[in-house]
């Protein structure tokens, strides 16, 4: 199959790729549910050594440079407690964690969560974090203009592979809330 975004050697639709997945994913993957069907979501394999950006669209392709979006895990904090979320907004912006994603979690302090806090919860490696499988009762944010493209580059749960999901797919998921002013400009 052909992926729908980039230049990838090997693409399958995800349900055919489950023991390419962390459990999380796996498992979310099985249960798919929503308006997109589950073979619309698409595993991609990849060089984890190519995983940073600017090579990784390089080699891959350059549209993937507009297409793609990160999703990172923000931790709140009100006096002793602590409640986590998970933030998807394109790669060529930032989550406002101390506006947007601090008032939505009614936190008094925002920041993103310590990288063992983060993997340990969500059963993914460290670069490979998805929206796809997060713990259940987790709030997930999107931003907008993620929801909007056609096809959104994610990661798979591991730091090898990547998932092609219709961004309208994003705003079906469990948790899911579309957050505006969520992703802003990356600082230059």
């Amino acid at each position: 199959m052909r992926a729908p975004v980039g230049t990838f050697e090997h693409a399958r639709p995800a349900p055919e790729c489950l023991d390419d997945l962390v459990a999380p994913v796996a498992d979310a993957v099985r249960a798919w549910a929503g308006g997109v069907a589950a073979e619309s979501v698409v595993y991609v394999d990849t060089d984890p050594d190519l995983a940073d950006t600017a090579v990784f669209v390089e080699h891959y392709g350059r549209d993937l440079l507009d297409t793609s979006a990160n999703c990172v895990v923000v931790a709140g904090r009100r006096g002793a407690e602590t409640s986590y979320a998970a933030c998807l907004v394109l790669s060529t912006t930032r989550a406002d964690v101390n506006g947007v994603v601090r008032r939505r979690l009614g936190a008094r302090k925002a920041s993103f969560a310590p990288m063992e806090t983060a993997t340990g919860l969500t059963g993914m490696e460290y670069g490979g974090i998805t929206p796809v499988g997060l713990p259940s009762g987790w709030p997930l944010l999107v931003d907008p203009a993620v929801v909007e493209l056609p096809y959104v580059l994610v990661g798979s749960g591991r730091r090898r592979g990547k998932l092609l999901v219709p961004g309208e797919a994003f705003a079906r998921l469990p948790g899911a809330e579309v957050v505006e002013g969520l992703g802003v400009p990356a600082a230059g």
